[in-house]
């Protein structure tokens, strides 16, 4: 076996799960059941894990809240960054039960974690109704032909504020 980027491949290159990563992914699974059960929303789950440490964890809450963004990977992101008080996941790895969506794909991409691991995978999601291949589709399209209709306007005065912040000298950058 070799290290890979901090993880364990076979000599084929496979990427091998460890006891702990099984454990974790267990927890994300666990936590997706626990969420229908409860009637909190769909069967996702994720947990955030730090130097061996779930810091943050959820479950889908769609419903639960009557919020869209209510995501499993989304609750669990926002948790973790809460516990260790930062707007990156530096060092952190996520376990998800099922391939993100595009708008939880895009948050794990802006918080920044090392890995990810996921479970199920869009086309098992898609079977039971959690289809997202239409969003896939929609970012092709040029503005004009999607299908929520997108309209640019007061772009002068949107630039402006643009413009403030990149001659900002003091500020946080992400």
């Amino acid at each position: 076996m070799q290290p890979c980027n901090g993880q364990l491949t076979t000599d084929d290159g496979q990427k091998v799960m460890t006891e702990q990563d099984k454990k974790f992914m267990r927890r994300a699974i666990e936590l997706a059941q626990k969420g229908i059960d409860a009637d909190q929303g769909g069967p996702f789950g994720a947990v955030v894990v730090k130097d061996g440490e779930i810091i943050g964890e959820g479950c889908n809450r769609v419903t639960s809240t009557n919020d869209p963004t209510a995501h499993a990977e989304i609750v669990a992101i926002r948790e973790a960054c809460k516990n260790l008080n930062d707007f990156q996941l530096d060092g952190c790895v996520i376990y998800t039960s099922c391939e993100p969506c595009p708008m939880c794909l895009g948050a794990i991409y802006w918080a920044r974690p090392a890995r990810m691991y996921f479970a199920c995978n869009r086309e098992d999601a898609a079977r039971i109704g959690f289809d997202d291949h239409f969003i896939y589709d929609e970012i092709e399209r040029p503005i004009e032909q999607r299908h929520i209709e997108s309209i640019n306007f007061l772009r002068e005065e949107g630039l402006a504020v643009f413009e403030n912040w990149a001659h900002k000298l003091v500020k946080t950058e992400y």
